[in-house]
């Protein structure tokens, strides 16, 4: 890994719109590579030529990936800030919060919340990693953020929407 982190590094970089996009988009090269490693064939290319080419196929797909999705609304938005905290102790409030909703899921629902938001996995990569039926995951992951949402309200971290079941739809 050490031996080709300056060269997918210096890809991302090129080909991501922001510094932490390019650092996880890193990351999902290596994994990518290791899944990958086993096509590797010396007959074709030199190990320096399969990893940029596995580099730049993942972060231009990244990038169209991106480019598709509709612009999603902040965590801030509908987030009642109290006017008497200052920003970090209104945003490390709103995290404990958050973690103590986090914890009150069902586990299953927090494995798939976690894994999704924590470390951007889909719906499929989640059903893949967990052994877990994709239904299943959706259904977790859909459960669990309408209660995650129901908690917070209840916790007043952030306003109640009228009419939807969905957070944010």
């Amino acid at each position: 890994m050490a031996r080709f982190s300056g060269l997918v590094w210096s890809i991302a970089r090129k080909l991501s719109a922001d510094p932490s996009d390019a650092e996880d988009a890193v990351q999902e090269v290596f994994i990518d590579l290791w899944r990958s490693a086993h096509r590797f064939d010396p007959a074709k290319g030199t190990e320096t030529t399969f990893v940029a080419t596995i580099a730049r196929r993942r972060l231009i797909a990244r990038g169209r990936r991106r480019q598709r999705r509709p612009e999603s609304p902040g965590i801030d938005d509908g987030v009642a800030a109290p006017e008497t905290a200052t920003p970090d102790t209104d945003v490390r409030e709103r995290a404990a919060m958050v973690d103590r909703a986090m914890g009150a899921l069902r586990p299953e629902q927090r494995r798939v919340l976690q894994l999704a938001i924590q470390h951007g996995a889909s719906h499929e990569q989640i059903a893949t990693s967990t052994g877990m039926p994709l239904g299943t995951v959706k259904t977790h992951a859909r459960r669990g953020l309408i209660r995650l949402r129901d908690i917070l309200v209840r916790e007043g971290a952030i306003a109640p929407e009228s009419g939807s079941d969905v957070p944010g739809g």
